[in-house]
C-alpha cells in the first residue's frame, strides 16, 4: 500500500495540489457555515444554501479529478502512439496511475456529501 505522499506525486503534483486545496476549502466552508448557522440567528434558508455550496465545491473536486485523468490518459496515449511498441503491462500501469486523481476527487466529493448531510440535519433540527 502506497502512502498518501507517494500517491500525491504519482497522480501529478498539479492536479493533486488543486484537489488538496479544494478539499481544504470545502471543509473550511462547511465547518464555517455550520458554526455560523448553529450559533447565530441567521436565516435557516440562507445557512442551508451556503452549506450546499460546500457540497458544490466537492463536486468541482470530483470533476477536476476526472479532468486530471483525461489529461493524463491523453499524454500517455500520445507517448504510446510515438513509441508504438509497448507492453500491455506498461499501458495498464499508466491507466492505474491516471485513476489516482479521479479517485481522490471522488473521495473528496463523498466527504463533502457526508459533511453536508450531517451539518444540514443538525441545523434543521436546531431551527425547528
Amino acid at each position: 500500500m502506497k502512502s498518501f505522499g507517494e500517491l500525491f506525486y504519482m497522480g501529478g503534483p498539479l492536479f493533486m495540489g488543486v484537489l488538496t486545496l479544494l478539499f481544504i476549502a470545502m471543509v473550511a466552508w462547511i465547518v464555517y457555515y455550520f458554526v455560523v448557522g448553529f450559533t447565530s440567528k441567521m436565516e435557516a434558508n440562507k445557512v442551508l444554501r451556503k452549506l450546499g455550496y460546500g457540497r458544490s465545491i466537492g463536486l468541482f473536486a470530483f470533476i477536476s479529478g476526472i479532468l486530471g485523468q483525461l489529461i493524463g490518459l491523453y499524454h500517455a496515449f500520445s507517448v504510446i502512439q510515438q513509441v508504438s511498441d509497448i507492453s500491455p503491462a506498461v499501458v495498464f500501469g499508466g491507466v492505474k496511475v491516471s485513476m489516482i486523481t479521479t479517485l481522490t476527487g471522488f473521495f473528496i466529493y463523498l466527504i463533502s456529501l457526508l459533511l453536508w448531510f450531517v451539518a444540514t440535519n443538525i441545523i434543521e433540527k436546531k431551527l425547528s
